[in-house]
């Protein structure tokens, strides 16, 4: 009898959330208990106050009522409600993907998605490096400028089409929005989301600074764009990759009517988001809006189009709900009123150490907020009125205050499985956590290093 060694399963990332949901719980047991005073979403500086916290050991498994003024930790009881209620924050985001899943559905029943990369693929004629370069260049200009990134969640399906149509693996595809999203966020030239915030909490203009910002722009998006086609040049051998020639079809009236409502409800989505503060709702609202313009036009059927919408809604299900999951990990860390407590020990670790040595260290504690805040405006008003004055103090200019936070943000967001924008991603493109991980793992660590880098010559110039 031979024993024949069966291929490790990876590890399904809701065990992987359950165990970080497990953590945060622990953690509520470990970590002393406070809060700062807020203002609106804001924090008040120098308002953080310790809390007493009942350490009964009878509420491991079930909840202890907090007297006045008092904290305790939570129970595995609670654990359990968090999951729920996490799903219920975020419900506007869940709903928004499993929309554009059937979005997709539909698109792909119609025969859209595998016509249209057969005609880009005709029309590169083999060059698909250059495609890359230019695909994530342009991504990357809408996040940097405008701050897009949910916008995205359309993209990603047919990106990872499109590598599995040249024989690459779909998470190529689905690295080509990713990391060209995360490098625009990390350099955020007029991105509205954080720099509306930071800019202010900071003392200086929204939207000042530009000319820095997309310096680093132009780093971090040479690097992010290096690294990809090194990962496509291992995967064929250095070999050319060319494109088949089969026969190209004429492009049918429905196909042109569908993408022609693909591309006005797309700048609809953007007008709506940059100009009238869109958010999920007026969102979700138009990609429906969307999805049934698709259907009349596709010529399905109203059964067919209603089976291929569902059809791509189950296929991100399972992933839409990690977002909840995810979202759950909040909700334990507030419920033990542990997470100001952790802002304001990573915030005194930066102390006065010298200009560059501070700016690290802002630099190192966003890295690891971001894990815990991984909203970017939610972080920006968490921490910034705090790091404002730490910054002064330590002779750190303003404008490398706003970069030390955007760097930590955006390069952390490009892994945490408490991303909310990532889990989404991962969800649209199919793509497992764990598989994310360790493909993105040494350009994470790369931009560290540039990161750190950059801050250097941001504290040299006085910015």
């Amino acid at each position: 009898m031979t024993n024949t060694a069966r291929p490790a399963r990876p590890m399904n990332p809701v065990i992987i959330l359950l165990g970080i949901l497990l953590l945060a719980t622990l953690m509520t047991w470990l970590v002393g208990s406070g809060s700062y005073e807020r203002a609106g979403r804001l924090i008040v500086p120098d308002s953080y106050a310790p809390m007493g916290k009942d350490w009964s050991l009878t509420g491991v498994f079930v909840p202890v009522e907090a007297r006045e003024g008092m904290a305790t930790p939570v129970s595995l009881t609670e654990t359990l409600r968090a999951i729920p209620e996490g799903l219920q924050r975020a419900a506007n985001l869940i709903f928004m993907v499993l929309i554009i899943g059937g979005l997709f559905g539909i698109l792909d029943r119609a025969g859209v998605v595998e016509n249209g990369i057969n005609r880009l693929l005709h029309a590169v004629k083999g060059n698909v490096m250059v495609l890359v370069a230019a695909l994530m260049t342009i991504f990357s200009a809408g996040s940097a400028f405008l701050g897009l990134a949910s916008e995205y969640l359309i993209v990603i399906p047919v990106m990872t089409a499109l590598a599995m149509r040249i024989g690459l693996s779909p998470i190529i595809g689905f690295a080509i929005v990713t990391i060209a999203v995360k490098v625009g966020y990390l350099a955020s030239v007029t991105n509205p989301i954080p720099l509306t915030i930071a800019q202010p909490l900071v003392g200086v203009p929204i939207f000042s600074g530009a000319g820095l910002r997309l310096a680093f722009y132009a780093v971090f998006l040479a690097a992010g764009i290096g690294f990809l086609l090194y990962r496509v040049r291992g995967m064929t051998n250095g070999q050319a990759i060319t494109v088949s020639d089969h026969p190209v079809p004429d492009m049918s009236w429905r196909e042109g009517a569908m993408l022609a409502i693909l591309v006005i409800g797309i700048g609809i989505i953007l007008t709506g988001s940059t100009r009238w503060s869109w958010s999920h709702h007026e969102l979700s609202a138009c990609y429906i809006a969307m999805s049934l313009a698709l259907a009349f036009a596709s010529g399905l059927t109203p059964n067919d189009s209603a089976d291929a919408f569902i059809s791509g809604m189950k296929k991100v299900l399972l992933a839409s709900a990690l977002i909840g999951v995810a979202m759950a990990v909040t909700v334990v860390l507030e419920d033990g009123r542990i997470l100001d407590t952790i802002v304001h020990a990573l915030n005194g670790a930066v102390g006065e150490h010298g200009s560059y040595i501070t700016a690290l260290s802002m630099f190192g504690s966003q890295l690891l907020l971001d894990f815990l805040i991984p909203s970017t405006s939610g972080q920006a008003a968490v921490t910034m009125p705090i790091l404002a004055p730490l910054a002064q103090l330590a002779d750190v200019g303003p404008q490398t205050t706003v970069i030390a936070f955007l760097f930590g943000n955006g390069i952390t967001n490009m892994l945490t499985p408490t991303s909310g924008t990532l889990l989404a991603y991962l969800a649209a493109g199919r793509i497992d956590w764990l598989d994310w991980a360790k493909f993105i793992a040494p350009l994470w660590a790369g931009f560290i290093v540039i990161a750190s880098i950059l801050l250097g010559i941001a504290v040299w110039l006085g910015a």
